[in-house]
């Protein structure tokens, strides 16, 4: 059975409501209807029209519950965001609401916490927990500053290098 324009245009609205949306996601589901791509722009421009879809308002959420629920750092969540086809001015100004020492902060409790489970000599926990909170998007700079001072009597030039 073919749906309607209106009809679409209804179920994206009501989907965009339910959570904050990007294109992208809103695109995805359009491409499963048999609307042209004509009226795919069009329900995309009366969405946005209405506010449906704000990609700044999505980026402020995106970036505070990826940062605060999932604990990634700003490197994963701008890769993120430019897999999700967000232009960098947009993010750019989201990124810079998360305040620097909740940031570090966080990083810390991070580190602290997954340090009770890694094994080894210092400088093989220096380098598990580097990997770790890097792969969680973290910046190397403060990774380092960070593991200085939890970790002790590790050599800190082989990871640096």
């Amino acid at each position: 059975m073919t749906k309607t324009e209106e009809e679409i245009y209804g179920r994206l609205a009501s989907y965009c409501a339910q959570a904050e949306r990007c294109v992208q996601d809103v695109e995805k589901k359009l491409r499963q209807t048999d609307l042209s791509e004509t009226a795919r722009k069009a329900v995309i421009k009366r969405l946005k029209t209405e506010n449906f879809i704000d990609e700044k308002r999505y980026c402020r959420s995106f970036i505070m519950d990826k940062f605060r629920f999932n604990q990634w750092g700003r490197i994963k969540i701008r890769y993120e965001l430019q897999q999700r086809g967000i232009p960098h001015e947009t993010y750019r100004e989201a990124l810079e609401l998360i305040d620097d020492e909740e940031y570090l902060s966080a990083l810390e409790r991070l580190l602290t916490q997954k340090k009770r489970s890694v094994k080894g000599a210092p400088n093989e926990a220096f380098q598990k927990l580097y990997r770790f909170a890097a792969s969680r998007g973290f910046e190397s700079n403060l990774i380092v500053n960070v593991l200085k001072r939890i970790v002790k009597n590790a050599d800190y030039t082989e990871v640096i290098e």
